[in-house]
């Protein structure tokens, strides 16, 4: 049984990360998205991190703070899979899995029909497997798999 990570920010990131749950009910998985007020409930191990956005004053604190705690929930954890739903705050755990040969898939948000997301476009460039949820999606993620929308 492969131990699975689900990696998010908070908000639609994680409502489509959450829609992954009922296929790996059966497997071995954690959660790591961004401590927000208004976070969901879920059953099972998670972890969270500090939300950020790259306009704020704090950004580089914050960023400095994950890149810490994403080592370290990678080194407890050992994730034989990511899978990665974006944005900012999820980059420094997906490239730490990388450094250690953990398989990345990333699923470009439902939200970005014709153009791709920032992170999107930067972890492109290190994912395994790359989904876009738009089929105007594969002109410009030409290595990208489209099969549907995850609602």
């Amino acid at each position: 049984m492969k131990k699975i990570c689900l990696i998010s920010s908070s908000g639609g990131h994680y409502e489509q990360l959450l829609m992954l749950i009922p296929a790996l009910q059966d497997n071995n998985y954690f959660i790591v998205t961004e401590k927000v007020e208004c976070l969901a409930a879920v059953e099972g191990r998670y972890y969270l991190l500090e939300q950020i956005n790259r306009r704020e004053i704090l950004f580089l604190p914050k960023m400095i703070i994950n890149i810490i705690k994403s080592g370290v929930i990678y080194i407890n954890e050992k994730p034989d899979v990511v899978i990665c739903t974006g944005a900012l705050s999820t980059i420094p755990f997906c490239l730490i899995s990388k450094l250690f040969n953990t398989k990345l898939i990333y699923i470009e948000s439902f939200a970005k029909v014709k153009t791709g997301s920032l992170t999107g476009r930067f972890l492109y460039l290190f994912a395994d497997v790359f989904y876009v949820q738009w089929e105007e999606l594969l002109e410009i993620y030409t290595e990208a798999k489209f099969k549907g929308s995850i609602y």
